[in-house]
């Protein structure tokens, strides 16, 4: 069998390197060298390892394009079965985000060991974790408050999670060989080792100390760890000097020994031998997997503990003993009963030696093997056959409540910190265009009673916002006084189309004339526009007018000829290899494409019904060739013959491609739209680059979109829009699909 394994590597100084590299030859070794082990190792910080042969790969940790490259590269080795070590800390972005991507591209099963599994994870933590458990087949855990945690906080199914317990390395070293190199034969040693930080609780032991020397004069207390990388970046050496300070005050410069290293394995085992008790002192209880602890049982060692999760999973039975967190005097009197009993320890470390005879790595490594020959054993699954191309139970329940939280009686807030109106930003036309066209289709879909009580607030703010002209102004402060003389054309195009819709959509006949009215005062700035993304979205407001009102001719004229600007911008920029309206692929794109598959559709122009699919497929090839849909990131535009832009996606533009393959299913009624529609309406729901849902369940809005380093989670007024907006055109289009259907049924019957 050939394994790869993610995950940090020696020589790394990095405890989950170390596990790694124990765990990887002990599946190699088992199986008479018939297994092979390929090792993608993570660096950090511009860091250089001299890594062995068995490393494969380099990941750096914050170079996004490192995980693709991972991921094909795995795809190519001819390895049947991926393992990964997750610890949120050694993967890139933000909470470790860049890891998903990877995962996503796999094509062979996905085990995942998971080191930390937090009981109070951030949104993000929270959300990186479900996905990893969502890709994984097999979930791997070292404890059973571990399970309990995945299956009542991240929602994960049982079946899935698998305990197979942390692995101790199968040394032994005589004890009073161990203390003599040591010199430490008279001495009563107490140990603990790994990385150095203030969530150790080191100060404990020392400040207990005076008390047990006063019993136990021999006493001597080796902390055997660097401090941790991170602590080091962050604060230096404050914690050891802290500590060294705290030793020289009480005088115990003769009894404790801060040993500023990271020892190798086997040197690390003489210590455990020479160990008389080890101590986890650690200052609070969330810790789901403690290495050392395991480390220290596995090789005999008594151990006193304070009870964060592993230690008081770990140590019952009589395995061990535990004092409160922080606790001095709790440890003092643990201590002392040990050190005054010897038979009562010898009890403790014999318990021990027998549990660390079940956990020896080649029997970690044997179970892990189990599974891995399981898992590649299971025959694929079918893909499920599909009644719809939409599947609904994946689709949030609708709600309006974060729109309302943004709505006050002026108008929509533009935008949010996190889920909270950011009031300094006030309001602007595009969004009270973009919320009134919400609330209109979620009025005539749901008969919603919210969405009729908001349509009156985001009208009248279309309305105060208009010139005597024609043209709107866009921004308008909180204490509402206007910010500009007149808006962008986008804005302009934007509310011509929600005015379009709702005079064909209107709820009663005070808000169609009220529409007509602002319409018609605006329309003889029509044919002004330049930019061709006002003009598209003013060609969908005169095409919803129209389907109404078909005997206009002369809007009808108009639309011809805004018509013919779209297919202009095409036919001068269109070259070989590329069918676009421009020589750079920006935001918004879909817009260009419906806005012609509407006008195709009244105008019954062939010409702007070819030239809208043909930039449909040249789109659709460069936003959704992996499955999923990937827009156009906004950081830097796809210039023709340059590199496009993945990152600063944003709802926009998902919500863009979301009506313009619904148009194209209204106009051909071809299935494969539809399938299209659900794939970019996904984007919003983690189908997307990377991995990362952007609708918080929790607020009921969306996030501004994600950049590099992750999610962007302000939850503005344009996001959370674009959302709904698309939420509503999926229920449309099922409906349609429907609909659709019984037509076909009935005409064969």
């Amino acid at each position: 069998m050939k394994i790869a394994f993610v995950a940090t590597y020696p020589p790394r100084q990095c405890g989950i390197g170390t596990f790694t590299h124990s765990l990887a030859h002990a599946m190699k070794n088992n199986g008479d060298d018939k297994n092979e082990i390929i090792i993608i190792a993570m660096t950090d910080n511009h860091e250089v390892y001299a890594f062995p042969p068995e490393v494969k790969l380099i990941i750096h940790q914050e170079q996004q394009t490192d995980y693709l490259a991972a991921a094909d590269f795995i795809n190519r080795s001819g390895a049947e079965v991926c393992i990964l070590e997750h610890e949120f800390g050694i993967y890139g972005g933000q909470s470790g985000v860049y890891i998903l991507p990877l995962l996503h591209r796999l094509h062979i099963p996905l085990i995942s060991t998971l080191h930390t599994i937090l009981e109070n994870p951030s949104y993000t933590e929270k959300a990186i974790l479900q996905q990893i458990c969502k890709m994984s087949d097999k979930l791997v855990v070292m404890s059973h408050k571990a399970i309990q945690f995945l299956e009542g906080i991240y929602d994960v199914p049982s079946e899935k999670i698998i305990r197979i317990e942390h692995g101790v390395p199968d040394i032994k070293f005589d004890k009073a060989t161990s203390r003599a190199e040591f010199k430490l034969t008279d001495k009563k040693l107490l140990l603990t080792f790994g990385f150095v930080g203030r969530n150790k609780g080191i100060e404990t032991v020392i400040n207990a100390l005076p008390q047990i020397i006063e019993k136990h004069p021999e006493v001597y207390f080796i902390v055997l760890g660097k401090t941790h990388p991170n602590v080091l970046r962050s604060a230096g050496e404050e914690y050891r000097n802290y500590l060294q300070l705290l030793i020289k005050t009480l005088n115990l410069g003769n009894h404790v020994l801060l040993l500023n290293e990271f020892v190798e394995e086997k040197e690390l085992f003489k210590y455990l031998a020479a160990c008389d008790i080890y101590i986890t002192p650690y200052v609070n209880e969330a810790q789901i997997t403690s290495g050392t602890l395991t480390y220290a049982m596995g090789s005999g060692c008594a151990v006193v503990s304070t009870p964060y999760w592993h230690a008081a999973e770990l140590l019952t039975e009589n395995k061990g003993r535990l004092f409160d967190f922080k606790d001095e005097n709790g440890l003092v009197k643990v201590l002392n009963e040990l050190l005054e009993n010897p038979e009562m320890l010898k009890t403790i470390q014999k318990k021990a030696v027998v549990y660390g005879q079940d956990i020896i790595w080649p029997k970690i490594g044997e179970r892990y093997l189990q599974l891995a020959e399981r898992l590649i054993a299971e025959p694929a699954k079918p893909e499920p056959k599909k009644d719809s191309a939409i599947d609904l139970l994946l689709l949030p329940t609708f709600s309006l409540a974060h729109i309302k939280r943004l709505t006050d009686d002026t108008g929509i807030i533009q935008h949010a910190k996190f889920g909270i109106p950011n009031l300094k930003e006030g309001y602007c036309l595009d969004d009270n265009a973009r919320a009134l066209l919400m609330v209109c289709m979620t009025y005539k879909q749901k008969k919603n009673a919210l969405a009729l009580e908001l349509m009156p607030v985001y009208m009248s703010y279309i309305h105060y916002m208009q010139n005597t002209d024609g043209t709107f102004r866009n921004f308008l402060s909180f204490n509402r006084n206007f910010l500009d003389e007149v808006g962008s054309e986008d804005s302009f195009g934007r509310t011509i189309w929600v005015l379009g819709y709702l005079m064909g959509h209107a709820p009663n006949d005070a808000y169609y004339q009220t529409a007509r009215l602002i319409f018609f005062d605006a329309s003889p700035n029509f044919e002004k526009l330049k930019s061709i993304r006002g003009i598209a979205n003013t060609i969908i407001g005169i095409c919803y007018y129209l389907n109404t009102n078909p005997s206009d001719d002369e809007m009808k004229m108009c639309l011809v000829r805004m018509t013919d600007v779209l297919v202009e911008h095409f036919e001068q920029n269109q070259s070989e290899n590329w069918n676009w309206f421009e020589s750079l692929l920006a935001y918004d794109n879909g817009i260009l494409p419906l806005a012609l598959l509407h006008a195709s559709q009244v105008l019954e122009n062939k010409k702007a019904k070819n030239i809208a699919f043909e930039a449909m497929r040249f789109l659709t090839s460069h936003t959704l060739k992996d499955g999923y849909l990937s827009v156009i990131g906004n950081r830097q535009w796809f210039v023709k013959d340059k590199e496009r832009s993945i990152y600063a996606q944003q709802p926009i533009d998902a919500m863009a491609m979301v009506l313009m393959y619904h148009q194209a299913f209204v106009v051909t009624g071809e299935r494969g739209y539809l399938e299209k529609l659900f794939t970019s309406f996904m984007w919003f729901l983690g189908e997307n680059d990377l991995r990362m849902s952007l609708y918080d369940f929790e607020t009921k809005g969306c996030c501004d979109g994600f950049e590099d380093y992750g999610v962007n989670r302000n939850q503005g007024a344009e996001s959370s829009l674009a959302y709904l907006i698309s939420h509503l055109t999926v229920l449309q289009a099922y409906e349609e699909s429907y609909h659709s259907q019984e037509l076909n049924r009935e005409e064969t019957n």
